[in-house]
């Protein structure tokens, strides 16, 4: 019997998060354009991913003051984190990517 040939996708986005500075970027300005545009979840369990493969829920944890335990949980699909805890993360994570963020607003017809 054949060893197993497929890799689990989760392995493979963390893999490309730690391997390309620029796709993690790309990542966490996708997960704040999901949270602006009212897809918490998804925003939520994306930017968990760029948490995990980049810095780790340690240092976003002492970053934030919060209890690794607390942030795992407000990053999961049913996590309920309040504004200034997500804001707290978001901003944590930015940093030690070292990205700023712009917002424009675009009007649709």
């Amino acid at each position: 019997m054949m060893g197993q040939l497929t890799v689990d996708s989760s392995t493979t986005l963390q893999a490309r998060i730690k391997a390309d500075p620029a796709f993690a970027e790309a990542l966490l300005r996708e997960a704040t354009d999901m949270f602006l545009n009212g897809e918490a979840e998804a925003s939520r369990l994306l930017l968990r991913d760029v948490v995990n493969a980049t810095v780790g829920f340690e240092q976003i944890a002492t970053a934030t003051n919060r209890p690794s335990k607390s942030v795992h949980r407000m990053l999961s699909a049913r996590g309920n984190p309040t504004m200034e805890s997500l804001s707290a993360v978001f901003s944590a994570i930015r940093k030690v990517l070292n990205v700023s963020f712009e917002t424009h607003t675009v009007h649709q017809a």
